[in-house]
């Protein structure tokens, strides 16, 4: 395909007089064809599986790669640069999410009777004291089961799309004919999920009565989740290098008791800033993060509309996908 661009030139074939040459029979006949059969024998199995024969499959294989290079192309750069790898979910070593548990008293919370309304004000209070007391750096927000259900559910479906911030003009720069009063710039989002915490339990007394036998259990909590946000321009550039700006973080603890999912937001500092960014400079503008996390309910809580249409296009359609369209949705 003419687009995989990335690929074919990073591809290169070695001077007829450097190839070597393998003697006819360094490999025997026998094992190339029982990885044959080995290979026919799992591609039998796929297609029985999904009701297709082995060449729909085949054609169906086909039909999604050239769709997820299509995607690829929407977000690339126009000169031939690397092919960007998507951000990576987990680390293979643990989780990457810092634990609800580090920053809340889940027992203490859970011993005595406690509200969702005082829980979401404990969660802004906490978040409030942060950075001197300024709550610079950091979003937080009490998203209702409900609703986080929803936008995970369409997440799980399409994890990427793009987000336009709306940026108005200098009105001191002189008026140029046929140009609007805004700018856009656009951030790259990615979600990923994570093992679904447990359930917390009130006390860890190993003298508490055990839950009666009849007892209904209850289902388990949702993935966490995150979301992180690059600038498109640097995402492009960098590919799984690229910095985030902001990520976002649903903890989905208590979700179950309480039918809340805690949302954090975490601003990068700048590197003039240092780790804890005391100085108060960020990669990212208060206003712009918290534009940006209103972003996630605007593209992936659908009711509908146009919005759905947009996201769906840029998985399944990406060659019919408007930028125009996005922009009246800029935020």
């Amino acid at each position: 395909m003419h687009r995989v661009h990335s690929v074919v030139h990073s591809l290169r074939v070695l001077p007829a007089t450097t190839r070597t040459r393998f003697p006819p029979r360094a490999f025997p006949r026998r094992l190339h064809t029982q990885h044959e059969d080995k290979y026919f024998e799992k591609l039998r199995k796929v297609a029985a599986e999904r009701g297709l024969s082995i060449s729909e499959l085949r054609e169906k294989i086909k039909q999604e790669e050239q769709k997820r290079q299509q995607r690829l192309t929407l977000i690339s750069a126009p000169e031939r640069l690397p092919e960007p790898a998507p951000f990576e979910s987990v680390r293979k070593d643990s989780s990457p999410v810092k634990p609800l548990s580090s920053i809340l008293n889940i027992p203490r919370i859970l011993a005595s009777p406690h509200t969702v309304e005082q829980i979401s004000a404990l969660w802004t209070v906490y978040h409030a004291s942060r950075s001197n007391g300024t709550g610079r750096g950091y979003l937080c927000a009490a998203v209702p089961l409900d609703l986080y259900t929803q936008m995970a559910s369409t997440a799980a479906k399409y994890p990427i799309f793009v987000a336009p911030l709306r940026r108005n003009k200098d009105p001191a720069a002189p008026a140029v004919e046929g140009e609007t009063d805004a700018a856009h710039e656009f951030y790259f989002l990615q979600w990923a999920f994570h093992d679904a915490p447990p359930i917390p339990s009130p006390s860890d007394d190993l003298f508490s009565p055990p839950p009666a036998e009849n007892a209904t259990p209850s289902p388990p909590n949702p993935q966490t989740s995150t979301v992180m946000f690059t600038p498109l321009q640097e995402y492009k550039m960098r590919g799984s290098f690229a910095t985030p700006y902001l990520v976002l973080t649903f903890y989905t603890d208590l979700a179950r008791s309480h039918g809340v999912v805690l949302l954090r937001g975490e601003i990068t500092p700048s590197a003039a800033a240092g780790s804890a960014g005391v100085d108060g400079r960020y990669l990212l503008q208060q206003d712009d993060a918290h534009r940006l996390s209103l972003s996630i309910e605007k593209f992936f809580l659908w009711n509908g509309d146009d919005r759905e249409k947009l996201v769906q296009a840029f998985h399944e359609t990406p060659d019919k996908f408007e930028w125009e369209e996005l922009l009246k949705h800029a935020i």
